[in-house]
């Protein structure tokens, strides 16, 4: 494991390790949080790309990987859109004995459901994400999309959820449609378009965003895009820490 070394603690010192159990405890959902709770986990680089060369793995790290393992065994169900899943290769979620207890304790199943959002569900439906997952993929669609791919959707095994009565999904309708189900700690891990969507829309709670010691010029994406909101939203900083250089930051709506 690498070292994680909280920057807000002044105690801390060069062993000082974290356990996943740290790393649970250190990320947890709000306690008596009314409603659900929408948090998004995203990794940028000092010049705020949000991935390079279309992935988001270049500027990452371990522990950063070690940081989204333990948000995806915290959370009831990860949301992602559409296209991010076809460049990242998405597959199931997977049940992680560390986090059994901890789920367990919650009243949450073994893993985590994956929520698509897709306008089109221009989707391999033959995937492991959709034909073999622990917990069923849900795929949030419009009223409007195609009624044959919704078919193929759910011939392939996916759960289809209408959030939006056009072919798009309305960012406030999707939170409700899923807390409706009983998923109720929500994260998201974009692409941009979408947290660019939930940013919009104003239904963000929370913020992980990992910064990364790295430059990469270009024209990658930055984490949220889309159209701009009218007046810039103020988040509060919970929580820092660093590790080689790389800082795993916490900010929730004030």
């Amino acid at each position: 494991m690498r070292r994680l070394l909280p920057v807000t603690d002044p105690t801390a010192t060069a062993d000082r390790e974290w356990s996943l159990d740290e790393l649970a405890d250190a990320y947890a959902y709000p306690d008596g949080a009314q409603g659900p709770w929408l948090r998004a986990n995203m990794v940028s680089s000092l010049d705020g790309a949000a991935q390079h060369e279309g992935r988001s793995q270049a500027i990452s790290s371990d522990t950063d990987m070690r940081i989204f393992g333990t948000l995806r065994g915290l959370a009831d169900v990860v949301v992602v859109g559409a296209e991010t899943v076809r460049i990242e290769g998405y597959r199931p979620a997977r049940a992680r004995e560390a986090f059994a207890d901890r789920r367990a304790a919650a009243g949450q199943g073994p893993a985590p459901a994956i929520a698509v959002v897709s306008a089109s569900l221009g989707l391999d439906f033959s995937l492991p994400l959709f034909a073999g997952p622990l917990v069923p993929t849900l795929v949030l669609t419009g009223a409007a999309a195609p009624p044959d791919r919704i078919r193929e959707a759910e011939k392939g095994g996916a759960e289809v959820v209408i959030a939006g009565d056009g072919l798009g999904v309305e960012p406030a309708r999707a939170v409700r449609a899923l807390a409706e189900r009983g998923l109720t700690r929500l994260l998201t891990e974009g692409g941009p378009r979408l947290l660019g969507q939930f940013v919009a829309a104003g239904v963000l709670d929370e913020l992980c965003l990992t910064l990364s010691p790295t430059l990469t010029a270009g024209d990658a994406q930055r984490i949220a895009g889309g159209p701009a909101v009218a007046v810039p939203e103020r988040f509060a900083l919970a929580s820092v820490l660093e590790e080689a250089g790389f800082l795993f930051t916490r900010y929730r709506r004030i």
